[in-house]
């Protein structure tokens, strides 16, 4: 009789913690293979679940679209002498008399106008000569031009005329730069990298680094990295350019069986599946699936329609890509599959992984058993 009350007591007890089990399930980092295919379309669900093969590849492997238009890239260089409003300028004015001279003091042959600026208008103020148009002139046409002003009023008046450092000609550089301020564009500095080189360079990674450039009412973006390497984007600058060094601000989650679960920013312009794997330190080696690595993406209908072959979807749809990363060319495809700003990146738990956790939790459920059963003996 002892010994049938030992054996209920432990059967009892097992058959409480398989109830346990089937109710509330185990700890999990998420959906397992079986439940993300069971929300597919064809099981009425609202994802549409694709494989990843070549096709699929090419038909998602959007980049964001950056450049400069033809304003900018066919703008030619400034000159480098050229006045613009706000420009200082020296002035200084010889006259040829010894008496009564038009400017200065009895005696006195020389008059220096120092800092001179260039109004908004383009204009500059010479006493006796009135206002004279500068913006648009080299200090030498000013200087004719002033000349011929003074030229009835002083005999044979010899002018000279010279450019200060003023913010006419100027460009303003700020955001992730060394050295961020107002820099005149001058001689050595007329292009877009130069007058970055002048400003320090970056104060980020360059693989991560945008350059926006800012022209009246029209904008152009260009990754820095190829404005290194593509001469045409290394685009003449103008008196008002505004230049901001900006971060990329993609970023990708990562969740399941992998070494992190974090959002994480991209690291280069391009980003493969498999980069982003070792990025958050790979794949989980007692815990990953490596045929169930999905990620999912809302994409919109003209590349959703694209990659299943259809033309009648409108809006943004939801896609699960699958990579099985144990598959002939699995390894491949994860390499060339791209990520996108927004993506989830999971991967699912190898079944034994579950498995090994409902042994546990049995093996547990047995030592309770004994334990229950040792106490009835010992009553």
């Amino acid at each position: 009789m002892n010994r049938l009350t030992k054996g209920g007591a432990q059967a009892l007890t097992l058959l409480a913690v398989f109830s346990i089990v089937a109710s509330c399930g185990l700890p999990r980092p998420g959906p397992n293979k079986r439940e993300i295919f069971a929300g597919s379309v064809l099981n009425q669900g609202d994802a549409f679940i694709v494989t990843v093969n070549p096709r699929v590849t090419r038909a998602t492997a959007v980049l964001p679209s950056l450049g400069f238009s033809d304003a900018f890239k066919n703008a030619g260089l400034v000159g480098s002498d050229t006045l613009a409003p706000g420009d200082v300028l020296g002035i200084t004015i010889f006259e040829n008399v010894k008496d009564d001279p038009l400017l200065g003091n009895t005696g006195q042959r020389v008059s220096a106008l120092e800092e001179v600026q260039v109004d908004g208008q383009g204009y500059i103020f010479i006493p006796y000569a009135g206002r004279i148009k500068a913006a648009g002139q080299t200090p030498e046409g000013l200087r004719s031009a002033i000349t011929r002003k003074l030229d009835a009023q002083t005999p044979d008046p010899q002018v000279t005329v010279a450019r200060l450092a003023g913010d006419g000609s100027a460009v303003s550089i700020s955001g992730s730069v060394t050295t961020p301020g107002v820099y005149p564009i001058q001689r050595p500095t007329r292009t877009l990298a130069a007058m970055l080189a002048q400003a320090g360079g970056v104060a980020i990674p360059p693989a991560t680094a945008i350059v926006r450039v800012t022209r009246g009412n029209q904008t152009g973006k260009v990754w820095l990295k190829d404005l290194w390497e593509t001469p045409a984007l290394d685009i003449a600058l103008r008196p008002g350019d505004q230049i901001v060094i900006e971060e990329d601000q993609r970023r990708f989650t990562a969740l399941g069986a992998t070494g992190a679960q974090a959002l994480v920013p991209f690291q280069s312009e391009t980003l493969s599946a498999i980069e982003a794997i070792a990025t958050v330190g790979g794949l989980q080696t007692m815990a990953a699936d490596p045929t169930g690595v999905f990620v999912f993406r809302n994409e919109p209908a003209e590349i959703a329609n694209r990659v299943l072959g259809r033309n009648d979807l409108r809006g943004d749809q939801r896609l699960v890509y699958v990579l099985d990363l144990t598959a002939p060319t699995g390894m491949f495809e994860a390499r060339d599959f791209l990520i996108r700003d927004g993506d989830t990146v999971y991967v699912t738990e190898a079944p034994y992984v579950q498995w090994n956790k409902t042994l546990s939790v049995l093996t547990g459920g047995v030592g309770a058993a004994s334990s229950v059963d040792t106490l009835a003996g010992g009553g």
